[in-house]
């Protein structure tokens, strides 16, 4: 978050050590480089990164975070992060443009190094000195004449304070808001043996407790199992713990988060602002990126796969983690794609600087979320076809930029991945033809074509309405795009495209990856009609007005009238027995039921009431236009800032829901008394010790039933808290059964020896799974079963707190 202004977080990189700008062709409009700006310049400028950091520290104390947790990881950020990243971005790129960018592409290069120094220090076993790793860069640039220039930068372009505010602004309101529903509702630790948690977290902290211990990656809930997935995040979450010595439960519900999104708004800002070469395309795009949610017409839950903001920006690690990567790795093919002109604002980076950072990125990217690389191949293909087609000469640069994102792509899928596809096949349509299947064959033709109409318009409202922006570039140009235009239509276009040829909840990150690319297009859109409408200064204000009392009466109407319009509309569908061929007809399997597209009906009404207003609004725009010359071509720059704000209430909506409880979809028990057990074997553990446990299966009502019958395989608490592999724990996410679709436990053989060590015990199974499996405890859940009573004469018990037993085998 303290990259979004001047001040210096490492030595020598602040407006005071000559961070301004320079005379010259890539010079901004500030002092000559080298005048040293005045302590209040100084602080005026600081402001807004001040203001972004007192906001995130207010959050994370007022979410019970230490101060010495917060810290321990600002000295992280800084020391293994920051520092190593931006110097070696600074060494690799031509001439500065702003120290904001220097900073952010440096955070993402901080984190892309972070990996191969993961992989050096686990490799020879040195987890314990990897606090140390940034020296392999600091002594090269403090020794070395050639690199020690890059502690002390000059030529910067002054970023306007507009823009500094207006991100600052995003940074904090995105913090606020996962404040409300992420940090204030999960504790570090349980509370009480009623405490829940999103089913996905223990599952992830147990990833990242074992890239604390373990090189490659293994599955923690069995032990020894490869771990064909997409890592990289936990990997991150690993090193943070490690370097800054923190706790991983604080990483993971309190740090990490925050953070990365608020890296994502920054250099997302940063990437619209060097692609389109116009500043606030940046905080244009930066609002759109996560703080204004999905078109949904009120609350209801969309059947379009996963939502960007209020599910996966805190639930999903792995994306949240590759968004920053894939925006930086979108910024720098884009670089690689510019037409420059001899008064660019923006200076170049250079070719050496671009082939360098698309190979680190795009490694960094292609196991940090599997969905990256392969949209971003589908947008250089069709920029690369575009300049084929228009030159009739092979773009080298864009094949030795595709060279380099396809061999991530194939070192992630052969050695990552395995060639598993978790799951995932071609089946065109899938996630959305059910919406409107007739198997009773109910409708008419009339009706169902209206019906398979309102299902596209609601995804298209749903999933691509902040991408309204780009619609002017389309339009103006006739879709004469430059190259790099072209690129971010085709990742735009490509991430939904994907998720519409697969099948799966799963296939919508790739809808996510596409919106990285959608935005960028959509600020930049928008930042030229803007331009266009040369609106004075009363006009801008009245603008700014006018979209912030839209914002406002959208927010009133869906947030406080939302629940009962989702009512009326549905109750029409069921009670009016409307006629096949209607609007309603089209929502209704027969007279008297309703179809699976019924859902949408809130959202698709919503979405034609606003569709008429905006009409309504362009006719009576252009009369008065006839009339008031001050209002003409004006009108678009209006439209389109209240499209890209219809999402708005949807992040609002989201605060108003309660703490996690039984009803809360995705809610699990993580009972205090398991979770004291899981990190009292943490402190007395060694990392190579393997546990077993009887546990396999989640209950909803922490095992009132004991007898109940065990189908649901998502328990993760054991090795994600205890940060030790387990024998056997749940399965339900290991890669093979996600591909084979199956819920059975793959070897049989090794699930029933687990379960009689607690239940039949002998010396001789205790000793097999010693000796040949490594176990040294046993972790006995007596809510899913109690234990023999002859296991106390074959092992220690070690702790016994009532709900949980665990004995050391001797």
């Amino acid at each position: 978050m303290g990259t979004i202004h001047s001040s210096p977080p490492i030595p020598g990189t602040g407006p005071g050590s000559g961070a301004t700008t320079g005379k010259g062709p890539h010079a901004g409009h500030g002092p000559d480089s080298g005048t040293a700006a005045g302590p209040r310049t100084l602080l005026l400028r600081s402001l807004p990164a001040l203001a972004a950091v007192a906001v995130f520290v207010a959050a994370l104390l007022a979410s019970d975070t230490s101060l010495g947790d917060i810290g321990r990881y600002a000295f992280y950020v800084l020391w293994g992060v920051l520092l190593p990243g931006t110097l070696v971005y600074r060494s690799l790129r031509r001439r500065p443009h702003t120290l904001v960018e220097d900073l952010a592409f440096g955070a993402v290069t901080g984190l892309a190094l972070e990996l191969a120094a993961w992989a050096v220090f686990m490799a020879l076993g040195l987890q314990s000195a990897v606090t140390l790793w940034p020296l392999a860069v600091v002594i090269p640039f403090a020794l070395v004449p050639r690199l020690r220039r890059h502690w002390r930068v000059r030529g910067y372009t002054p970023v306007p304070m507009g823009w500094s505010w207006s991100i600052a602004a995003t940074v904090a309101a995105t913090t606020g808001y996962l404040y409300r529903v992420y940090m204030d509702r999960n504790p570090v630790l349980p509370l009480t043996d009623q405490t829940r948690q999103f089913v996905d977290v223990s599952y992830q902290m147990s990833l990242a407790g074992n890239a604390k211990h373990n090189f490659p990656l293994t599955l923690p809930q069995v032990s020894g199992e490869p771990l064909e997935y997409h890592w990289f995040a936990f990997v991150h979450e690993a090193m943070t713990s490690m370097v800054g010595h923190i706790d991983l439960p604080v990483v993971q519900l309190r740090l990490m988060i925050p953070a990365l999104v608020a890296l994502t708004v920054v250099i997302t800002a940063v990437v619209a602002w060097r692609l389109s070469g116009k500043a606030w395309a940046g905080p244009v795009a930066a609002l759109l990126i996560f703080l204004v949610g999905e078109f949904n017409g009120g609350p209801a839950w969309t059947p379009f796969g996963s939502p960007q903001t209020t599910l996966m920006v805190w639930a999903s690690i792995s994306m949240t983690y590759s968004i920053p990567l894939l925006l930086a790795l979108i910024g720098v093919v884009g670089e690689g794609l510019r037409e420059r002109s001899a008064d660019d604002p923006v200076p170049a980076l250079g070719r050496t600087a671009v082939v360098t950072l698309v190979a680190l990125f795009a490694v960094a990217s292609c196991a940090a979320k599997a969905t990256s690389v392969p949209v971003t191949l589908a947008g250089l293909a069709l920029a690369g076809l575009v300049v084929l087609v228009r030159t009739r000469r092979i773009p080298w640069l864009i094949v030795v930029m595709g060279g380099a994102v396809g061999a991530a792509q194939l070192f992630s899928t052969a050695v990552i991945f395995n060639f598993k596809s978790y799951g995932l096949e071609v089946a065109p349509l899938s996630n959305i033809q059910a919406l409107w299947a007739d198997p009773m064959d109910l409708r008419s033709g009339l009706g169902q074509f209206v019906l398979v109409a309102l299902v596209w318009f609601a995804f298209l409202l749903n999933t691509q309405l902040r991408l309204v922006g780009a619609l002017p570039l389309l339009w103006r140009g006739k879709l004469k795009l430059d190259s790099v235009q072209w690129f971010l239509l085709g990742g735009t276009i490509a991430g939904p495209a994907v998720y519409l040829l697969l099948n799966g909840w799963n296939s919508s990150y790739f809808t996510h990856a596409g919106l990285a690319f959608g935005v960028l297009l959509s600020g930049w859109g928008y930042a030229e009609a803007f331009e266009r409408a040369k609106l004075s200064a009363r006009g801008r204000w009245a603008l700014a007005a006018a979209s912030a009392l839209f914002t406002l009466a959208l927010v009133w109407v869906f947030v406080v009238h939302g629940p009962g319009w989702e009512h009326r509309v549905t109750h029409a569908i069921s009670t009016r027995n409307p006629g096949a061929d209607s609007l309603l007809g089209a929502f209704a399997t027969s007279a008297t039921g309703m179809g699976p597209a019924a859902a949408l009906a809130p959202m698709v009404a919503a979405g034609l009431v606003l569709v008429l207003l905006a009409a309504v609004g362009a006719l009576l725009w252009w009369l008065a236009a006839r009339r008031f010359t001050s209002l003409r071509q004006r009108g678009t720059v209006v439209l389109l800032s209240a499209a890209l704000l219809a999402g708005a209430p949807t992040l609002v909506w989201d605060l108003r829901t309660p703490k996690w409880d039984a009803t809360v979809w995705g809610s699990f028990p993580l009972p205090a008394g398991k979770i004291e057990a899981a990190r009292w074997l943490r402190a007395h553990s060694d990392p190579s010790d393997v546990v077993a446990t009887n546990e396999h299966c989640w209950s909803p009502d922490d095992f009132k039933d004991p007898e109940a019958s065990c189908t649901d395989y998502r328990t993760f608490a054991v090795s994600g808290y205890s940060e030790r592999s387990v024998l056997v724990e749940g399965w339900a996410f290991a890669p093979r059964v996600m591909a084979a679709g199956t819920p059975e436990f793959w070897d049989q053989d090794l699930l029933k020896k687990n379960d009689a060590a607690f239940y039949v015990p002998t010396p001789a199974l205790l000793n097999e799974l010693r000796d040949r499996h490594g176990v040294r405890f046993l972790f006995v859940n007596r809510k899913a079963g109690a234990e023999s009573g002859g296991l106390a004469k074959l092992a220690d018990r070690v702790f016994d707190n009532d709900r949980i037993a665990i004995y050391k085998i001797r």
